[in-house]
């Protein structure tokens, strides 16, 4: 009996190369991403790394993405890198140029010098629409869809469904005494096994016997 497709192919559609299993075609370390998390590109999905834009490996900060995401082509990932100082008289980084520009940086910590924002988060089955923009250190929660071209500056709850620019919260799924029943359940750290044997459940809107087989 099959569970699903095999977590660790890179293709998951048999003839259709424009959608990949994230996870098994990102190549930097700070890129961290669960199982079936899928992007689907117009042109090719590794062109998901290169809409993940200034991320610097000596800033530290990690873009982390949860099981079951479904990642539409075009939605970019801005990180902390692009980020400048609004303080000063000037803007501009000198610093990078070096040449004696240089000595701004020395003795400084660059994540307290320029804005810093952390991580990246997105939680588990989320859905992000096409050509979406997703800010730095925004935090993403369980469950949340976000509206095609949307541009997300700040965090969205669990279970929201939030558009715009700059994105607003649309409404909520569900309200929170179901959102919470819902992250106890959690059915994104199921086995295959049993997602497969509940799948039917999990695609319902019956929460109460999903809940019922959760702890089985």
């Amino acid at each position: 009996m099959s569970y699903g497709p095999n977590p660790a192919t890179k293709y998951p559609l048999d003839g259709h190369r424009e959608m990949a299993f994230l996870k098994n075609i990102i190549t930097r370390p700070n890129i961290i991403v669960g199982d079936y998390t899928y992007y689907d590109d117009l042109i090719d999905p590794h062109n998901f790394e290169r809409n993940v834009l200034y991320h610097f490996d000596f800033l530290g900060d990690k873009l982390i993405i949860g099981n079951f995401c479904a990642i539409a082509s075009g939605v970019q990932f801005i990180m902390n890198g692009a980020n400048h100082e609004i303080k000063p008289i000037s803007t501009y980084p000198f610093g990078i140029f070096g040449n004696g520009w240089e000595k701004i940086n020395e003795g400084v910590d660059l994540t307290t010098k320029y804005p810093f924002k952390g991580d990246t988060v997105i939680g588990n089955d989320v859905w992000i629409g096409y050509g979406a923009t997703i800010m730095p250190g925004v935090k993403i929660g369980n469950g949340a869809i976000i509206a095609s071209k949307s541009v997300v500056t700040k965090d969205v709850p669990d279970y929201a469904i939030a558009g715009g620019n700059p994105a607003k919260l649309i409404r909520m799924r569900y309200d929170e005494p179901i959102i919470a029943r819902l992250n106890k359940i959690a059915w994104w750290n199921w086995s295959a096994e049993k997602i497969t044997r509940h799948v039917k459940l999990i695609n319902s809107t019956d929460i109460n016997a999903l809940e019922q087989v959760s702890f089985l």
